[in-house]
């Protein structure tokens, strides 16, 4: 069991939610204010998208990157910022008639596009996808090639920013490994094992286990799952030895038909981990954990 547990808190992702919780933030003002509530709660890091505020979909805008991460910067809050580098692979294939016909809803530029807003503004983690995944059961593919991988990953390394590895299904993990092995990985890489988006690794717990035993020694790494599963899986993930993440991006419910806010599902997280006799770090004591630009 892990007995110092890093809580990260995803405050808002990019799905559809926003118009299914009040409580997701979509303003620049908003996602800031959010992660403060987190980091308030216990959380040391936040793991942040942007929003369009107009339509309250996922952006890319680095505008509005730039405006969360200057509020939080300035705010009396030492929350390690973590940005998301995955947007820019939605490919939303067309009609079975005519399937090179991409939707209008296809978001596909390549891996060091997606990377505008990190060279920009130097977060201290941003994410890897590792890896292509059907996403839900429309006609949704999630784009992420070895090739355009390889690329993101060299820059990342060149940029001396933490990446964290979002590894959706076991040949994620694989590659991700196969990556380390040609350097292109620092060694204070972070893994997140996602579990139970449809159609990647299923929440089942001999999944994550399997997994887990394929990381190299002293790894940081992170296991969540969706939904109803959230709070089970931030207890399953410290058990194991690995660090919590929860929040909005992939759980909108405290319980049944009760909405919840980031910071309350970060003190869950936090009663978990302290009825388990485990310690809940701070973002200082996180930065020294995970070896951040700085603290090495």
């Amino acid at each position: 069991m892990n007995q110092d547990v890093i809580i990260t808190c995803a405050v808002t992702g990019a799905a559809d939610t926003a118009n299914r919780s009040p409580y997701v933030p979509v303003t620049p003002k908003e996602i800031a204010d959010a992660a403060i509530e987190a980091w308030n709660a216990g959380a040391a890091i936040a793991h942040m998208h942007v929003r369009d505020p107009e339509t309250k979909q996922c952006s890319r805008r680095l505008d509005l990157y730039a405006e969360v991460c200057e509020r939080l910067r300035a705010a009396d809050c030492d929350v390690i910022i973590n940005l998301t580098a995955g947007m820019g692979g939605d490919l939303y294939i067309g009609p079975e008639e005519n399937p090179t016909a991409f939707c209008p809803e296809t978001d596909l530029v390549g891996g060091l596009e997606r990377l505008v807003h990190i060279e920009e503004l130097k977060p201290e983690i941003c994410t890897l996808d590792c890896g292509s995944v059907n996403f839900g059961d429309s006609n949704l593919v999630y784009i992420s090639t070895p090739d355009m991988l390889r690329k993101a990953a060299a820059r990342i390394q060149q940029l001396d920013v933490t990446v964290e590895l979002e590894i959706f299904d076991t040949g994620n993990l694989w590659f991700a490994l196969q990556m380390m092995k040609e350097g292109l990985l620092d060694d204070n890489a972070m893994f997140q094992i996602c579990q139970g988006i449809p159609w990647g690794t299923p929440p089942e717990l001999s999944l994550l286990k399997g997994m887990v035993d394929m990381l190299p020694a002293n790894t940081n790494w992170t296991a969540f799952a969706l939904g109803r599963n959230q709070l089970p899986w931030a207890a399953q993930s410290a058990l194991l030895g690995g660090h919590i993440r929860v929040g909005l991006e992939d759980n909108l419910y405290l319980g049944k038909g009760q909405f919840a806010t980031n910071g309350q599902l970060v003190e869950r997280a936090v009663n978990i981990v302290e009825n388990m006799g485990s310690r809940v770090l701070s973002p200082s004591e996180a930065r020294q954990k995970l070896r951040l630009r700085g603290t090495q």
